[in-house]
């Protein structure tokens, strides 16, 4: 999916913090309210920042733009300890110097990825309810054609059983209309056979 280029000026507000950090006091484990505030609100900015990688940029691409902005800060905060170490004020200890400054860098990073993780969390979890309600509205749907076709089903049975009923009743009324005419040419064959019986008789009295 491409993806649009504005998308990516969160990664780049990202990397800006991380590299502001760099200037800061290095006495991240210092037990002052100031020190404690500032990154406090750096951490914040990070996880933010994470967050909105993840809902624009998505878990796999943005990870790889979040791993790829922490290890770029970190390699630039390597550079400026070792080319600018008199301007942070560090004459000693370089290679101390160095690893602490590139995990102040991967500590903001890591919020950054602990951003992208809870907002993950939280999509899945979304989608999981989506899921469910589709699930569920799919079941009612289920439910609603099963009871449909039930009472369908029960219609065409009634009208089958009336069909039916109908049926019997014209079969039986023209039994009946049969017997009747039946009985009826019976009838008038023996009236016949009367009249004729009566005429020869009267024939040979004549």
């Amino acid at each position: 999916m491409i993806k649009s280029n504005k998308y990516y000026l969160t990664a780049a507000l990202l990397t800006f913090i991380l590299f502001a950090s760099n200037f800061l006091s290095t006495d991240v484990f210092k037990a002052g309210y100031q020190d404690f505030s500032v990154w406090f609100v750096l951490s914040l900015f990070a996880f933010a920042c994470g967050w909105l990688i993840n809902k624009t940029l998505g878990w796999v691409h943005g990870g790889k733009i979040m791993f790829a902005v922490i290890v770029a800060s970190a390699f630039i905060a390597s550079i400026m300890v070792s080319v600018l170490n008199g301007y942070f004020g560090l004459s000693d200890m370089m290679v101390e110097n160095i690893i602490l400054y590139t995990l102040r860098n991967i500590t903001l990073g890591a919020y950054g990825f602990f951003g992208m993780a809870v907002s993950e969390v939280f999509s899945l979890q979304n989608n999981q309810v989506e899921k469910k309600n589709d699930t569920e509205d799919h079941k009612k749907l289920l439910n609603d054609a099963k009871r449909d076709a039930k009472i369908i089903i029960e219609e065409a049975q009634l009208n089958a059983n009336k069909i039916l009923f109908e049926a019997q009743k014209s079969l039986t009324d023209i039994t009946e209309r049969k017997k009747n005419i039946e009985r009826k040419l019976k009838e008038f064959i023996a009236v016949e056979k009367d009249l004729l019986k009566s005429y020869e008789e009267e024939k040979n009295d004549n």
